[in-house]
C-alpha cells in the first residue's frame, strides 16, 4: 500500500514538472517562428540602410534572399549537431544556450553597423534558432506516445500564435524605427531563457544518453542513420517534399498577392495573421480530437490532400477575398503535422530522438533554400513576355504537385500503420 502511494506522489510530481517544462517549450518554438514572422516586414527597409547610396531593389532582393540562404544553411549543418549534443548531454543545457544565444544575436541584429555584419549575425541566429530540433526531441521525452500527436498539435498552434504576432508586430514596431522589432525578439528571448533557467528540469535521464559521434553529428551522417528506420526515411522525403511547396508559398505569396490582388503590405500582413489564427485554431486544438478519431495515418493523409487542393486554390483564386475562403478550409490540413511527428517519435527510441529530429531539420533547411529559389523562378517566368502564356498562379500549382507527390510518398511509408 506504502509503495502504491509512493508510485503515485512520484507520478504527480512528473506531471506537474512537465506542464511548466511543455510551456516552455512551446514559448521557445513561439518566439522562433516570432522571430522569423517580424523580418518579413522590415527586412528590405534594414538591408535598404545598410546597401550603398543608390543601390536600387534588385539589390536589396538579393541581399533578403541571401540573408535566407545563410540562415537555412547554419540551421542544416547545426541541427544535427544540436540534436547530438542534446543525445549526449541532455535537452536543458542545449536549449538554454540555444536560447540565450539567440537573444543576443537579435540585439546584434538591430544594431549591425555594416551590411557583412549583418550577414554574420544572421548565421549565429541560425545556429541558436536550430534549438527546434531539441524542442521536438524534448516534447518525446516527456509525452506518453499515445498523447504525441496532440503535443505536437500544440506545437503546430504556438507556431501559429508567433505566425500572427510576427509579422503583426514587425510592421508596428517597425513603423516608428525599423530596429525596434529586433529589440524586442531578444529581450522576449532573453525572458524566456531566464524562465527556463528557474523552471526547465531535465527530460532525459543519464541512463536514455547516447554518445557524441561525428558520424551522427554531421548533416550527411545524419541523414544515413535515418535509414536504420525506413518508415522515418520515407517520411523524411515526404517532409522534404512538402517542404519545397510550403517554403516556396511563403516566397511568392507577398509577389503573387500584390501582382495579381494590389494588395498593399498591411494586407499581406493581414492574410498572413489569418493563416496563423487557422494554425493555431486547427492545430491547438481540433488537432486533438480529429486525430484520436480518425487515428494517426488517416489524418496525416487526409491533411495532405487538403494542402494539395489549397494550392489548387490559391493559384486559381481570382478575386482576393477567395485566398481567405481558401486558408479557412486550408487550415484543416494542420492536422497532418502533429500526425506525422507522432508517428515518427513512435518509432525511434529515447537515445536518437534528438539526432533523427535534427535530421528532419537538415531536410527542412535544403528545402528551405531550394523551394524559394525554384517558386520564384517559375513566378518570374509565367508573368514574364517569355512565358507562352501568363499564369501567376504557376508556383502554387507547382506546389500541389509536389504536395501531391509527398501525400503518395507518405501513403506508401506508412503502410500497415495505424
Amino acid at each position: 500500500m506504502g509503495q502504491r502511494r509512493q508510485s503515485i506522489s512520484i507520478s504527480v510530481i512528473q506531471l506537474n514538472k512537465r506542464k511548466p517544462a511543455l510551456t516552455f517549450v512551446l514559448i521557445t518554438l513561439m518566439l522562433d517562428v516570432l522571430g522569423f514572422g517580424l523580418l518579413i516586414p522590415v527586412a528590405p527597409k534594414l538591408v535598404q540602410g545598410l546597401l550603398p547610396a543608390g543601390s536600387g531593389d534588385g539589390a536589396a532582393a538579393y541581399a533578403v534572399a541571401l540573408l535566407a540562404s545563410i540562415y537555412a544553411l547554419m540551421q542544416l549543418i547545426f541541427s544535427p549537431i544540436l540534436g547530438a549534443l542534446s543525445d549526449r548531454f541532455g535537452r536543458r543545457p542545449v536549449l538554454l544556450t540555444a536560447i540565450f544565444g539567440s537573444g543576443l544575436d537579435y540585439f546584434a541584429l538591430a544594431l549591425s553597423p555594416n551590411l557583412w555584419f549583418l550577414y554574420l549575425t544572421r548565421a549565429l541566429n541560425g545556429i541558436s534558432g536550430a534549438s527546434m530540433t531539441v524542442c521536438n526531441a524534448y516534447i518525446a521525452d516527456i509525452t506518453e506516445p499515445d498523447k504525441r500527436a496532440g503535443a505536437f498539435g500544440l506545437v503546430g498552434a504556438a507556431f501559429g500564435v508567433g505566425f500572427i504576432l510576427g509579422p503583426l508586430m514587425g510592421g508596428w514596431l517597425g513603423s516608428y524605427d525599423i530596429h525596434y522589432p529586433f529589440y524586442a525578439a531578444g529581450a522576449l528571448s532573453l525572458l524566456n531563457w531566464l524562465y527556463g533557467l528557474f523552471v526547465l528540469p531535465e527530460s532525459l535521464p543519464p541512463e536514455k544518453r547516447n554518445t557524441f559521434s561525428l558520424k551522427r553529428a554531421n548533416p550527411i551522417g545524419a541523414f544515413i542513420q535515418l535509414g536504420k528506420y525506413p518508415l522515418v526515411a520515407g517520411m523524411a522525403g515526404s517532409l522534404f517534399l512538402l517542404n519545397l511547396a510550403m517554403f516556396g508559398l511563403h516566397t511568392t505569396w507577398v509577389l503573387y498577392t500584390s501582382y495579381r490582388y494590389h494588395w498593399e503590405p498591411w494586407q499581406v500582413g493581414l492574410s498572413l495573421a489569418f493563416v496563423g489564427v487557422g494554425a493555431a485554431v486547427v492545430q491547438g486544438g481540433l488537432a486533438r480530437k480529429i486525430i484520436p478519431a480518425l487515428g494517426e495515418r488517416n489524418s496525416l493523409l487526409l491533411g495532405l490532400g487538403v494542402g494539395v487542393l489549397a494550392y489548387i486554390g490559391y493559384g486559381a483564386a481570382t478575386q482576393g477575398w477567395m485566398i481567405y475562403a481558401i486558408v479557412c478550409v486550408a487550415s484543416i490540413g494542420g492536422i497532418a503535422q502533429p500526425a506525422g511527428q507522432a508517428i515518427i517519435t513512435r518509432t525511434v527510441g529515447p537515445r536518437e530522438q534528438g539526432a533523427v529530429q535534427g535530421s528532419l531539420a537538415g531536410l527542412q533547411s535544403i528545402a528551405n533554400i531550394i523551394g524559394p529559389m525554384l517558386a520564384s523562378v517559375v513566378f518570374a517566368y509565367f508573368i514574364s513576355d517569355k512565358a507562352p502564356f501568363v499564369m501567376p498562379g504557376a508556383s502554387f500549382f507547382l506546389g500541389a504537385i509536389l504536395a501531391a507527390l509527398g501525400l503518395v510518398v507518405a501513403a506508401y511509408a506508412t503502410r500497415g500503420h495505424k
